[in-house]
């Protein structure tokens, strides 16, 4: 009998890789998409796999627990990825980061309880650790978040963890550090970059410029979250990095060069407030654990994913969802 996965969140961006990418690999696999549909969901990230004979979706909010109880029902395993996820929409105003983040993440590990689900991934972001100036942090670190929207994350990896303590829950918890790729939201620095250089608009950096992210492609990530679901030992967290760090002006340069714009096309704007210097996973333990290891080469992919969105123009939002903050966002 095939697996009833449930994906919440999984006409997002990283959730419809993900979706995509179990249903190619298994024809029998169902995988129902629980998503609310906010901004930065798109049901044309579900295309391709809309006449899947296992494809379900169902629009819903994960703060429902009226229907996130009737998805859960029908589900042995979960994946957990619907969240607001911008940090300056939670610098702006942090509500519904928690409202999302943790009470979602609260109505879904009740129902997952409740339900007798076999298995929860719960994604969360490498931002939960705050900022490192040297090394890089294993799993052990503490969670010293900065911003709403980390510390909502931080949050629920903690309520998921009780979950796992109180209950007997079987909850992994994966922190990935920045991913790129085709069909994310343009409000993140790669898709905003990127759409607005070929779109022969200017480009904001934030203060120097010299924060520092760590990059990998959706792909890696999603293969990795896969090896979490079917190995991963309950109650641990997994760091998903690709070791390939670059500051946001380096990061800028690439993009030019791929655009074919030249730095006059960058305004240098006011820092954000409580901006992280530096992030980096340590990522022995889902190696040496998991057996995962990143394989897409960065130029590489990052060419390819600025050639996506020249081709798929017709697919970017002609006038994203405004920014709360007064300035447009950077990173």
């Amino acid at each position: 009998m095939p697996t009833r996965i449930l994906v919440t969140g999984g006409a997002g961006f990283i959730g419809s890789h993900y979706v995509r990418t179990v249903l190619a690999a298994d024809s029998e696999a169902v995988v129902t998409v629980l998503d609310r549909l906010t901004y930065a969901a798109n049901p044309a990230n579900l295309a391709s796999v809309r006449d899947h004979p296992g494809f379900r979706f169902a629009e819903a909010d994960i703060c429902d627990p009226h229907a996130v109880d009737r998805a859960v029902a029908e589900a042995d395993e979960i994946v957990h990825f619907a969240a607001e996820t911008h940090v300056d929409r939670s610098i702006a105003g942090g509500a519904e980061f928690v409202r999302t983040n943790v009470l979602g993440t609260q109505v879904l590990l009740e129902a997952a309880v409740r339900h007798g689900v076999e298995r929860f991934v719960h994604v969360s972001t490498d931002e939960v650790y705050g900022s490192i100036a040297q090394g890089s942090w294993s799993e052990s670190f503490p969670l010293r978040p900065s911003s709403p929207y980390s510390a909502s994350k931080a949050s629920s990896d903690l309520l998921a963890l009780s979950y796992h303590t109180t209950h007997g829950l079987d909850v992994s918890i994966t922190r990935c550090c920045n991913n790129y790729g085709p069909c994310q939201f343009p409000e993140k620095i790669i898709p905003l970059f990127t759409t607005r250089l070929l779109n022969g608009e200017t480009v904001p950096l934030y203060g120097t410029g010299e924060n520092t992210r760590e990059w990998i492609h959706v792909d890696d990530h999603v293969a990795a979250l896969e090896r979490v679901r079917l190995s991963g030992r309950p109650g641990r967290a997994y760091n998903i990095g690709s070791g390939v760090e670059l500051t946001n002006r380096e990061l800028v340069g690439l993009l030019l060069e791929q655009c074919g714009r030249g730095w006059d096309a960058v305004e240098e704007v006011t820092d954000r407030l409580g901006h992280d210097l530096r992030y980096s996973v340590d990522t022995t333990r889902i190696r040496r654990e998991l057996g995962w290891e990143p394989v897409r080469d960065f130029r590489t992919a990052l060419a390819e994913t600025v050639d996506w969105y020249r081709v798929h123009e017709d697919w970017w939002p002609r006038e994203p969802a405004p920014t709360p903050l007064s300035r447009t966002p950077a990173a």
